[in-house]
């Protein structure tokens, strides 16, 4: 049975480990493959919010679904783990979480509010929520929680109430002296992409004690035709390098068989927490590509990467006499058809992309789909939602890589 101090507004968790509100879901996961011994039989079911069930400790973490940060920390079965609030011990095989214990626990707040619908009687401090169950009780109290009543269920969150609350910002504690991305802007004109302008964030990699306390925000570019010490310098090493073996889009290129075998391989740079890769020319060294990934649920790829949280600026021509250019924005939220709208269908067929690994031949997830459109690749899921934009550029001189393309 776990035991666990439980932190109002803040976290559920123990010297070994903690599940903190605004965690990303990477990290969440991580924890749990790391002590598998320990917590076992976990489930994601798919839904509005991304859940984790601990189903043999009876907690469920739920992530918003957008930033995927942690947003709930619910307890839903109190048999199942120990619980404690500052040191000391509120519900155990030897306690039980009645009104009386959680008033001694964590003093006076305002009176509970009790929900019909569910039998269940709420009360609510800050960042902390007990339900009670009443099914004993024939009538329900208006303003006060009977005597013995046990609780059936705790939530763990941010601000004042249950139903509003939003994941907050990652905590210092979650940076573990990584940058992570707050934003990835790419940079185009009226040809197509050239870079990204990446929106970096970090924590605790200054000199002395209280450097340890700010988080610093800086802007970093990367276009196409960069060298990879110009990477290196504005995004640091990248988590992997990984030599590209064979181009499986080698055979949509015009003419394949007449393409000239490289002696050398090209190769990424797998930024794993930002959600980018880049591929560098293998003779040039030079940025070639840039491939953003989203994170989405169902993907062959999912929680490998932490969700890039990118725009891409479009500017669409309207026809007509009175023709008009008309900005828009995609986003790691839009949908495929939204996107075919606003860029028009693709001319050609799309590509099937099925993966699979030596040690598992079979893909659950099944296929997705890459259509080209305006120097992009768009990598389409079952459900019509993007698991990956791949960016290409001609490479440009280095006299013109530096030049800021904002303005366009």
């Amino acid at each position: 049975m776990l035991d666990l101090e439980v932190v109002p507004e803040r976290s559920l968790g123990n010297e070994q480990w903690e599940f903190a509100l605004g965690m990303p879901l990477a990290q969440a996961i991580s924890i749990l493959q790391k002590h598998c011994r320990i917590i076992k039989n976990v489930q994601m079911p798919l839904s509005h919010d991304l859940i984790l069930n601990l189903t043999q400790d009876g907690i469920k973490l739920l992530f918003d679904a957008c930033n995927q940060r942690l947003k709930v920390i619910e307890v839903y079965d109190l048999s199942k783990v120990k619980l404690k609030y500052c040191g000391v011990h509120f519900n155990s095989q030897a306690i039980a979480p009645t009104i009386e214990q959680i008033d001694q626990s964590f003093g006076a707040t305002h009176p509970g509010v009790y929900n019909a619908a569910e039998q269940l009687f709420h009360l609510n401090f800050r960042g902390l929520s007990f339900s009670f169950q009443l099914d004993s009780w024939s009538e329900a109290p208006k303003y006060e929680i009977p005597h013995g009543a046990t609780v059936r269920r705790m939530y763990i969150y941010s601000g004042n109430n249950l139903q509003e609350t939003k994941a907050p910002v990652m905590p210092l504690a979650c940076y573990l002296g990584n940058v992570y991305a707050e934003s990835v802007l790419v940079l185009r004109d009226g040809a197509g992409p050239l870079g990204l302008k990446l929106r970096l964030l970090t924590a605790g990699c200054g000199p002395g004690v209280l450097a340890d306390t700010k988080v610093r925000a800086v802007e970093r570019n990367i276009y196409f035709g960069d060298s990879c010490q110009d990477v290196l310098s504005a995004l640091g090493s990248p988590h992997k390098v990984f030599y590209k073996s064979e181009d499986k889009m080698k055979i949509h290129s015009p003419s394949p068989h007449k393409q000239v075998p490289s002696k050398c391989n090209d190769y990424f740079f797998n930024y794993y927490i930002l959600g980018v890769d880049i591929l560098f020319d293998s003779t040039t060294h030079l940025v070639k590509k840039f491939v953003l990934h989203t994170n989405y649920p169902g993907h062959y790829n999912f929680n490998i990467y932490h969700r890039c949280d990118f725009k891409i600026p479009l500017i669409i021509k309207k026809d007509g006499a009175d023709a008009q250019s008309e900005d828009c924005i995609l986003t790691t939220y839009s949908k495929w058809d939204q996107i075919q709208e606003l860029l028009g269908h693709p001319m050609e067929k799309p590509v099937v992309l099925h993966r699979s690994s030596s040690a598992n031949n079979t893909n659950p997830f099944g296929s997705t789909f890459c259509f080209g459109l305006q120097r992009m690749i768009f990598e389409v899921m079952q459900n019509n939602h993007i698991a990956s934009v791949t960016l290409y550029g001609a490479p440009r001189p280095s006299s013109l890589a530096r030049a800021d393309p904002s303005a366009h």
